[in-house]
């Protein structure tokens, strides 16, 4: 059993190394958009939007979908990942209906990968013109 002195001491040895999220909410709320610790990274509720918070692709869902892809694959890069390291997705959804549409840009980066999904709709998100936010996990293999 590892005792709580042996555990803080180890925590304490491992870098912890993040990515701004750069948006006006982040700034407010406290965020980063990826953190990486050890070999493992989370890559936290990417909107499809801009530094200055303009939503991307407004109405087109698939579009939503990756361009908020795209600024995840950029984080998990900065942290010594890639897709191909993703383990878990998260896909959440103002409209549940229009799944295929959010499926159809994730189908594109991770057919290969095939990471573990959960996708979940009927959500409202902090500016009504968003229809998806996109989250990862990533375990790099660092041998």
């Amino acid at each position: 059993m590892v005792s709580f002195l042996e555990r803080d001491r180890k925590e304490q040895t491992m870098t912890r190394r993040l990515v701004d999220a750069d948006r006006p909410w982040a700034k407010v709320m406290g965020y980063s958009r990826a953190v990486r610790v050890g070999n493992i990274v989370e890559v936290a509720g990417t909107a499809p939007a801009t530094p200055d918070g303009t939503v991307l692709h407004p109405g087109d869902l698939r579009g939503q979908t990756a361009a908020a892809l795209q600024t995840i694959g950029e984080a998990l890069g900065e942290l010594g990942a890639s897709f191909a390291d993703v383990v878990r997705t998260r896909i959440y959804l103002a409209d549940a209906t229009r799944w295929e549409e959010a499926a159809r840009a994730h189908g594109e980066i991770f057919r290969d990968v095939k990471p573990a999904n959960t996708t979940v709709g009927g959500l409202t998100f902090l500016d009504p013109q968003i229809l998806v936010e996109v989250e990862v996990t990533a375990i790099v293999d660092d041998g």
